[in-house]
């Protein structure tokens, strides 16, 4: 169930040998999709953040000002281990049971709630409104007894 998250490192990797590579832009790029994969408070978030170039080292200075070798630059190398490290985790034990319960409880409400319904409920879930449940509730009362009870069915056997 992890393919999507998989591609996504993936093409992170690729970037990391672009001619034009951007160390910020990358490392903002990949903590976002890491951000809605392992959630906030996973510590691959905190090695890509702290990865960095140190100019007071004469090799890597020499090798950034001739623009030589990616396949030399430490920053590159170790951001490539960091996700590669993250890839053969999700191959091997998928997604975080609390994203893949996710999943399975957003494609549960998709198979019974009309797009329009869904969009109100995802709009009033990112609102500050203190009333959320109470919102999300009265979308739900417009419900018929059946998808209610299938939506509860479905949620209780999953």
């Amino acid at each position: 169930m992890a393919e999507k998250e998989i591609t996504l490192l993936k093409q992170q990797i690729e970037r990391l040998d672009e001619n034009r590579f951007d160390l910020s832009a990358w490392k903002n790029r990949t903590i976002l999709f890491l951000e809605r994969i392992f959630g906030n408070d996973s510590p691959k978030l905190k090695m890509i953040s702290e990865l960095h170039y140190d100019y007071s080292s004469w090799s890597l200075r020499d090798t950034a000002a001739g623009g030589s070798a990616k396949d030399k630059d430490p920053v590159r190398i170790q951001a490539k281990d960091i996700l590669e490290a993250t890839i053969a985790e999700l191959e091997m034990l998928g997604l975080p049971k609390e994203k893949e319960d996710q999943y399975k409880l957003k494609e549960l409400l998709e198979d019974e709630l009309t797009g329009k319904q869904i969009k109100e409920i995802k709009l009033l879930l990112r609102s500050d409104s203190s009333d959320k449940a109470e919102e999300v509730m009265k979308i739900l009362e417009s419900l018929s007894q059946e998808k209610l009870a299938a939506i509860l069915a479905n949620l209780l056997t999953a």
